[in-house]
């Protein structure tokens, strides 16, 4: 089937899971992270050109492509640091005023977020942000529930957004895991 013609059935591929390590460079203040796929985060502290890098925090995520099943067309997402649902802590921001002028159906809204320094990375566009958002929500055509996923540009402050970070592929199933 053509890719332009196909309804794309998304299904994830080359899952691999890690770490997100965020070090900050006490010389210059610079906060920066990066996936690793190491058993344990690195926590020792190095020299790179000017920078003084610190361990400051680690966590647990993944890193996949999506696959169509019916036309193979795959989507690869290095940009995408994670996914962060929001829960409305900042009333100032947009994501936050999205999700308070829902309608009657429920909605949960993620924000896709990409790796630090901002100014320095490429993030995902909004193609790759809404067949992210088809997907996770082709399981969910039986709920009552939505999905909607928006690009961190949205965050008033991102340094400041306690949003809770989506750490394993299954925490948006509506169905209980079958073994991998």
């Amino acid at each position: 089937m053509p890719e332009g013609d196909c309804l794309h059935e998304w299904k994830m591929t080359d899952v691999n899971y890690g770490f997100i390590v965020t070090e900050k460079c006490f010389h210059c203040g610079k906060i920066s992270n990066y996936f690793t796929g190491e058993q344990k985060p690195p926590f020792e502290e190095y020299r790179e050109g000017e920078h003084f890098w610190n361990f400051m925090d680690s966590y647990q995520t993944f890193r996949f492509s999506l696959k169509c099943s019916k036309c193979s067309k795959i989507i690869d997402y290095p940009e995408l640091a994670g996914l962060k649902m929001c829960i409305d802590c900042d009333k100032d921001c947009k994501v936050s005023q999205m999700m308070n002028n829902q309608t009657a159906e429920k909605i949960w809204y993620y924000i896709a977020f990409g790796f630090l320094p901002q100014q320095e990375r490429k993030y995902l566009n909004q193609q790759k942000i809404k067949e992210l958002e088809n997907y996770f929500n082709q399981r969910r055509k039986n709920s009552k529930t939505k999905i909607v996923i928006v690009s961190q540009d949205l965050v008033k402050n991102f340094n400041r957004c306690y949003s809770e970070s989506i750490l394993d592929k299954d925490m948006l199933s509506l169905t209980v895991p079958q073994g991998n």
